[in-house]
């Protein structure tokens, strides 16, 4: 029996998305074309351009979906979160292994792309705009924290700049153990924005 056609359009898509993260951690921007993510995806070049008439259309729904996907990851690791402080440190840990694999190396590229590449960075740029207020905001359903009280705002945004330097430090080499030692030191630093 066949797939239906609109079934089949969703599967398509995921796997040029999926293809395309892929091909952007291994390859970087430059290194990744459409022809490429569509080999992998095991399409031709023209369904992918079907759905995805330029390489930008491609990355950014690449992007939305890492997004959303690592913001789903997150949400479903909460509920065995403990309560109270103790709950800083798995949060720490979680917030800061988002930075690390395939998902952030495959943004990396795009950032360091979209630095110089003026068509890249004018969609690049409201897209992560909007994926770290996500990300923020899922941080403080996290620690249960109140942005209201002062200087709360600021130390999970700090925690999330934190992970995304150490999640680039660890592209060179696995930075595994003292990523560790940061992530339990920064935790009792975030004891105190946990109700």
């Amino acid at each position: 029996m066949r797939e239906p056609r609109q079934e089949r359009s969703r599967t398509t898509r995921r796997r040029l998305i999926d293809a395309a993260v892929e091909c952007l951690a291994e390859l970087g921007w430059h290194g990744t074309t459409v022809s490429m993510i569509a080999e992998r995806a095991g399409v031709s070049r023209g369904a992918a351009q079907h759905h995805f008439p330029t390489r930008e259309d491609l990355v950014v729904a690449a992007v939305g979906h890492l997004g959303e996907e690592q913001i789903a990851e997150l949400r479903a690791r909460a509920a065995a979160l403990p309560a109270g402080p103790s709950r800083a440190l798995p949060v720490a840990e979680m917030l800061l292994d988002l930075y690390t694999g395939v998902k952030f190396r495959a943004a990396l590229h795009l950032w360091v792309a979209a630095s110089t590449d003026e068509a890249l960075r004018e969609v690049l740029v409201p897209l992560q705009a909007k994926v770290g207020r996500e990300a923020h905001r899922v941080a403080l359903e996290l620690l249960g924290a109140d942005e209201s009280r002062p200087g709360v705002r600021e130390t999970v945004q700090a925690t999330l700049d934190l992970a995304r330097g150490l999640g680039l430090a660890n592209l060179l080499a696995d930075d595994t153990n003292r990523r560790r030692q940061i992530t339990r030191q920064w935790a009792t630093l975030l004891e105190p924005v946990v109700p």
